[in-house]
């Protein structure tokens, strides 16, 4: 990636000497086709960061750096884990799904990045700032939960815009510490209630020339996700509304909503929005700015566009998923834990080249498993695959591959009292009557021939299924018949990842390793 890189910059160089028109990055939408959601964009210099939201998962807060705001590389994590608590240990029947880390607000001031946001589970806000991005993040704590917060630094001051519905305004002390005693802390404006099924949230807000912006996200009735702008020519003043971006997107229902807007060092304006995608996740699009009449009006007059030119030059790949031969002293930053790792029982160097997961907590599934290893799956299809090595497995453990969300499929090898059995099944909810309850469908369980196994994932985003597959010698592959119905749903509230897991049913001490994870 980095000779790519060299390259596409020696030939940008060249071309401006010899006086050629400026490069130019062709864009086409989604952009990484990934779940990528509740972005915040800003620009440093050349460098352009985008924040966005992963809850549950550990490190959090992505931080993501781009140049040419097509290609996406992720760089850095504001936070290891927010808490070392049984929400985050995943003990005694706690745990964060759904909840966390969420619509992180980046900014650069005063020769600092800034990111605050909410954390569900706790109730509280976050503030972390660094001097560099991937140096450390140091963290205040909020004890008061600002919903989709928004930075504003103003002369000397700090606000915060947050909430849906009724948008509000507070004002911090100037280092962000907390609220600030006798300081603004209002409702801003309010979104009707007639005709939406979901009022003003999401917001960001800018001082831009005579006039402040609060973007926010609504859903009229019988509409699609709109991008709505309020404005105002003082800060606590009146504030009037207008649609900016509204309309079905890419063949789908969903519309495009809910993100930043940033200008370039050239003067051109842009917005990262993103679009729910069903299974995969919220997918981000990058949309043109145009100003009419003081207002930012996104896309082609106000409905989404498909593709587009970026005036700036190209600059490399995305990185934001990736393969892994586990060569590496530390884990690529395209993993993440799900929920908070338990440090000791897992390692790149106990067998080098490969990840070893040992287990350390008992646990009934990769849900509620420490050390389950995850990375985001991609649009339209993508297959994951992964050596397993199952020799150190002790009876009641399991370890494989899952294709996770809360509508679950695992595939993998597990010890008995009878020997390793190959095994592979789906865990979903399902309604019985007034009820939904949690099934289990075991779809295959025979003894092992090996060792190891390779498996695999087979993703297809178009109808959101997934297949699972076993190869004995990667040659011969067999693909279980019954695929599994993927839902994104809200208790989860994050696009389907694929997992590593390794745990326990009956003691701890046991291990799986891998050898290598090929996304393709």
């Amino acid at each position: 990636m980095r000779f790519i890189h060299a390259l596409l910059t020696a030939a940008v160089a060249a071309c401006l000497a010899a006086g050629c028109a400026r490069p130019v990055t062709h864009c086409v939408n989604p952009l990484t086709y990934t779940d990528i959601p509740d972005n915040d964009v800003i620009r440093v210099g050349e460098d352009y960061y985008m924040v966005s939201t992963t809850m549950y998962f550990c490190p959090g807060a992505p931080i993501m750096q781009s140049r040419d705001l097509v290609h996406w590389r992720i760089v850095d994590y504001v936070y290891d884990c927010l808490e070392d608590d049984d929400v985050y240990n995943l003990r005694n029947g706690r745990n964060a799904y759904g909840k966390g880390q969420w619509a992180t607000s980046l900014r650069y001031e005063n020769g600092r990045f800034w990111a605050l946001f909410i954390a569900n589970d706790q109730g509280k806000t976050y503030v972390y700032s660094t001097p560099k991005i991937s140096e450390k993040w140091t963290r205040q704590v909020i004890d008061r939960p600002f919903h989709d917060a928004s930075l504003l630094f103003e002369d000397g001051r700090v606000y915060v815009v947050w909430g849906n519905g009724e948008i509000h305004i507070t004002e911090l002390e100037p280092d962000l510490s907390a609220v600030k005693a006798g300081g603004v802390d209002q409702v801003l404006f309010t979104c009707p209630r007639e005709g939406y099924m979901l009022r003003a949230e999401g917001a960001h807000i800018y001082h831009i020339g005579d006039w402040y912006y609060v973007l926010v996200i609504d859903w009229p009735s019988g509409g699609v996700r709109t991008e709505t702008c309020w404005r105002s020519s003082t800060l606590l003043g009146e504030y009037e509304p207008k649609i900016i971006l509204q309309g079905k997107f890419d063949g789908r229902q969903d519309g495009v909503a809910q993100g930043a807007i940033i200008q370039t060092r050239r003067g051109d304006w842009y917005a990262m929005m993103f679009q729910d995608h069903g299974a995969v996740g919220r997918i981000p699009t990058l949309q043109p700015v145009t100003w009419v009449d003081g207002w930012p009006i996104l896309g082609d007059n106000g409905v989404p566009v498909k593709e587009f030119d970026v005036n700036l030059a190209p600059d490399g790949e995305d990185y934001v998923w990736a393969s892994d031969e586990f060569n590496s002293e530390k884990l690529a930053l395209v993993w993440q834990w799900n929920h908070k790792p338990l440090d000791g029982y897992w390692s790149l160097s106990a067998r080098p080249g490969w990840l070893c997961l040992t287990t350390g907590q008992l646990a009934t599934s990769p849900a509620d498993a420490r050390n389950t290893l995850t990375q985001r799956t991609f649009g339209p299809k993508c297959t994951s695959t992964v050596l397993l090595d199952g020799s150190g497995l002790k009876p009641g453990d399991f370890a494989g591959l899952s294709a996770f969300q809360s509508n679950r499929a695992d595939i993998g090898l597990r010890r008995t009292s009878a020997g390793l059995e190959l095994y592979a099944l789906q865990e979903v909810s399902e309604r019985h009557g007034r009820e939904t309850v949690r099934v289990q469908r075991e779809l295959l369980c025979e003894r092992a021939e090996e060792r190891q196994v390779q498996l695999r994932i087979r993703y297809d985003f178009d109808v959101d299924k997934a297949w699972l597959a076993y190869s004995w010698d990667g040659e011969v592959w067999t693909e279980l018949e019954e695929p599994l119905q993927m839902r994104y749903t809200l208790d989860y509230f994050t696009g389907y990842r694929s997992a590593l897991y390794c745990y326990s049913t009956r003691e701890t001490g046991g291990h799986a390793d891998f050898d290598w994870f090929r996304q393709e």
